[in-house]
């Protein structure tokens, strides 16, 4: 069985609060997009295995994806063993919550292949287990997001379509950007509401606002350098993906952003994706 993985945008981020337990609490519109791993699942075996060409990617019970199927198999009380290949091209601690939508891919793929014995409530319950963006990229359409994430409402206005993706070639810590956010100091709850959102839909100029950003930029200001190139370029706008560093610009046709993507290619650490986002989650 093989499973395409999306990544994910913030097309924006507000942090509204941290709770006892130490998670923040968010308002986001989350998005899938066209820039996926690959997962491959394999019932040959009675353990679970992770094969993987990447040489960052962990092949042990450190990774979700093991996680993911141990979890799985737990919750069904059985003895059972696959095993996962991924293929990885979503920039790993990249904002894009790549190892989120592969975690959420294999329960997608050991539910479909078990026959559905866990409900789309169940397994958005073990999902959130695993980490706060995993119901969504089980969910995998549009949706408002909030609580610490796993709270989902469809969002099916008016979106841009065409995306560039760019990855500057680092990556950063989640938890160390979280750890260094002053919520006295996050300004996305100035422009951002639910009932604006309501009355006037998405709007590039209004809501493209990730209170992460400026934590993460303060230590790494290429961040800053990114956006204002993809600005350069052609962009409706740019911001920063979740806790980054990955930023995205967003353009009006695929041809101005093929154009963006070949002259961002020119830098001699920055990788750029064309992709489109996903409106509809994919069937097994």
């Amino acid at each position: 069985m093989k499973i395409l993985s999306p990544a994910k945008i913030n097309l924006f981020l507000q942090v509204t609060g941290k709770r006892s337990d130490g998670y923040h609490e968010l308002f986001s519109l989350m998005c899938c997009i066209s820039l996926y791993d690959t997962i491959s699942l394999q019932f040959d075996t009675d353990e679970i295995k992770i094969e993987s060409l990447h040489p960052d990617m962990p092949l042990d019970a450190g990774n979700l994806v093991y996680q993911a199927a141990d979890l799985f198999f737990q919750t069904l009380k059985i003895k059972a063993g696959v095993r996962i290949g991924i293929d990885k091209q979503i920039p790993i601690a990249a904002g894009l919550g790549g190892g989120s939508s592969n975690a959420a891919s294999v329960l997608r793929g050991l539910n479909h292949h078990y026959g559905y014995p866990l409900s789309q409530d169940r397994i958005m319950t073990l999902g959130l287990k695993l980490g706060a963006d995993v119901p969504f990229l089980l969910y995998q359409k549009p949706a408002l997001a909030s609580g610490i994430g796993e709270i989902l409402k469809a969002y099916t206005a008016w979106l841009p379509d065409t995306v560039v993706i760019v990855y500057p070639g680092f990556s950063v810590s989640t938890a160390a950007v979280f750890q260094n956010l002053n919520l006295r100091l996050t300004k996305c709850k100035k422009v951002i509401t639910k009932p604006t959102l309501k009355k006037s839909g998405y709007q590039i100029p209004l809501h493209l606002c990730n209170d992460l950003e400026a934590v993460t930029e303060s230590q790494y200001p290429e961040i800053k350098s990114v956006k204002e190139q993809l600005i350069l370029l052609g962009a409706l706008g740019s911001l920063m993906s979740g806790s980054g560093p990955t930023v995205f610009g967003l353009f009006s046709d695929q041809k101005s952003a093929g154009n963006a993507v070949r002259a961002i290619e020119a830098h001699p650490r920055w990788t750029a994706f064309g992709a489109e986002i996903i409106r509809e989650s994919p069937s097994l």
